[in-house]
């Protein structure tokens, strides 16, 4: 059985992460609930006698695996302190920046980590074909990333979108820093040839849609993936734990993606 500490627990993903390690007893416990002094849930029961608090080291103390959905700065604290008590994480936080994922993969070199923008299982088959289509179109055609989440998402464009750049340009043997094109106002001049733009649009409760668009002179190919519910992230981040879990138990360290979870390698 897995001792589970959920970071962000007043949130809505950390909540509907910790509803379902409670439903699933025979597999996971929770062992912990997280989230920044100040917010709503601290001190509240969380589920099963555990209360929401803010001490990171001894939440961790009596965990195996910690699963953090929160933002950039608080994920690498909270990684410094799993590599303190070698604790396993499984990491959905966006945004990261360079420097940032750097250090995430230094923390790796001590503890197993799942670090994945989207653990959506269709979204990992989606970037598959994202990468394939870009290579069997070619240069004849434009892509477009367009992705929509709810208002109030603070990052963008989302992690996925940016997954998914990152797959179109390796689909053209490219880097996507030398393709990305992040934002068009005014007198923009023509569409660098190339070039893989991005959209972001924010509103009302969406919980995630992104479409890449192959478009050339008299046909368009568009591969889009929308999720209607968050149990679908919840379902890969447990899976996700499952594989860190194992990982930790051997006392193996690395950073992984959801296609290592789900042996998609």
């Amino acid at each position: 059985m897995n001792r589970v500490a959920i970071a962000g627990a007043g949130g809505r993903m950390g909540q509907a992460l910790i509803a379902s390690v409670l439903a699933q007893p025979s597999a996971f416990t929770l062992a912990a609930a997280l989230d920044v002094p100040g917010t709503p849930a601290v001190g509240r029961d969380a589920g099963s006698g555990v209360v929401v608090s803010t001490d990171v080291d001894a939440a961790l103390e009596r965990s195996d695996v910690l699963v953090d959905f929160t933002r950039p700065a608080g994920t690498l604290a909270h990684l410094a302190a799993c590599e303190r008590h070698r604790v396993a994480a499984v990491v959905g936080t966006t945004g990261l920046d360079d420097a940032q994922k750097r250090a995430l993969r230094a923390h790796g070199e001590a503890i197993p980590i799942v670090f994945a923008a989207n653990m959506s299982v269709g979204v990992n088959v989606l970037l598959s074909l994202v990468e394939g289509a870009a290579r069997a179109l070619g240069l004849g055609f434009d892509i477009e990333i367009v992705e929509m989440h709810h208002k109030h998402k603070v990052d963008a464009p989302s992690g996925t979108a940016l997954r998914l750049g990152e797959a179109a340009a390796a689909g053209r043997g490219r880097a996507l820093a030398d393709l990305a094109a992040y934002a068009r106002h005014g007198v923009t001049g023509e569409r660098e040839a190339g070039s893989i733009g991005f959209a972001a649009l924010r509103g009302g409760d969406v919980v995630g849609e992104h479409t890449v668009i192959f478009a050339s002179d008299g046909e368009r190919v568009e591969i889009a993936h929308r999720a209607t519910s968050r149990q679908l992230f919840v379902a890969g981040a447990l899976r996700a734990v499952e594989f860190v879990a194992a990982k930790r138990a051997r006392g193996e360290a690395g950073v992984f993606d959801m296609p290592d979870v789900l042996g998609l390698r």
